[in-house]
């Protein structure tokens, strides 16, 4: 080989590598820089306002605000079981200004209680952490004849198909259907576009009872406006320590939880999931956060995004399991 082509090989080659190296650091400068003065980021809640989502997505605003000088916005875009806001931050730009704070609804269930989604619970998005892991109150009206789990199924034994229970998310859906499941009676689920909306009928009789998360509950039990009659989980809250387990009520082995994470949009870089994954792990450990979680007796869990990407695979496989075994067919 010729000297002068040599040279110019070499040349071509470190003019490469340099800019190779400059393109590498400025991804990595354009990552910490994030996120940019002026620049909202969107946080997209798929549940109404008031919705427990929605609750916990303000405290990560104002968490992310005090930590990092982030201007956060949170939207709300309920309806569809979440499929509206899910299909929007699916084909929403991943640059890091669009996120979405969501449930077990969109990323793990829905695509078992529906025939169709507009979007892929796994390939649509991009993964930044787990968040939490949280329960559910069964919630009657105060005037409500029943005053525990037994005299509510009792009344569905005695009149089947006459009950019904609202719901506002699969995992208020889901919760209703094991039930059933588990006692072998005969109640109606009555859909609603979120929590709120169907604690707004419990509250005037149009339904008789429901599965709320605690975020949603317990400002409705703490004020007297509606009764608990047990929580979802394994063990009593201590937000609510006089509340039973549906457990222990009598429906024995009863166990419905859910859990909340941060998703950007598909093809976001390696850099900015990195970033935004440290950014939640910082406020996850702010005190509004804290707080929020300790009031909801909601158990904070972090993850790195492979973490999240397996978890909510795992899920996935739960979820159309139970959903399945409770006999619900695809809407």
């Amino acid at each position: 080989m010729q000297p002068a082509r040599r040279a110019g090989l070499r040349a071509i080659a470190v003019l490469s590598l340099g800019l190779g190296l400059g393109f590498a650091a400025a991804t990595s400068c354009a990552a910490a820089a994030y996120p940019a003065s002026g620049k909202p980021i969107t946080l997209i809640v798929p549940f109404g306002a008031g919705s427990g989502t929605d609750q916990q997505a303000r405290a990560y605003a104002q968490a992310l605000n005090e930590e990092f000088g982030a201007d956060v916005v949170v939207e709300n875009k309920g309806g569809a079981s979440g499929m509206i806001a899910a299909q929007y931050v699916a084909r929403a730009p991943a640059d890091g200004y669009t996120l979405m704070l969501t449930t077990n609804t969109t990323q793990a269930a829905d695509e078992h209680l529906f025939k169709k989604l507009a979007y892929d619970p796994v390939k649509d998005f991009t993964p930044i952490t787990l968040l939490a892991k949280g329960y559910m109150f069964l919630l009657v009206n105060p005037k409500s004849p029943y005053k525990s789990v037994s005299d509510l199924l009792a009344a569905a034994r005695k009149a089947p198909g006459k009950l019904n229970f609202g719901s506002g998310s699969s995992s208020s859906r889901v919760a209703g259907e094991l039930l059933k499941q588990m006692t072998g009676t005969d109640i109606v689920n009555v859909p609603y576009t979120s929590n709120p909306k169907s604690i707004v009928d419990l509250l005037g009789g149009q339904i008789d009872f429901m599965f709320a998360d605690a975020s949603t509950a317990l400002p409705q039990i703490n004020g007297g406006k509606l009764r608990a009659l047990a929580v979802s989980g394994t063990k009593r809250l201590p937000s609510a320590p006089n509340v039973p387990t549906v457990s222990e009520s009598g429906v024995k082995g009863y166990d419905m939880s859910y859990w909340t994470a941060a998703y950007l949009p598909k093809g976001a870089t390696p850099e900015l999931q990195q970033r935004l994954n440290q950014m939640f792990i910082k406020a996850s450990a702010s005190q509004v956060v804290k707080t929020y979680y300790t009031n909801t007796s909601a158990e904070a869990i972090t993850t790195t995004p492979a973490e999240l990407m397996q978890f909510q695979i795992a899920e996935s496989k739960k979820w159309g399991d139970i959903i399945k075994k409770a006999g619900i067919k695809p809407e």
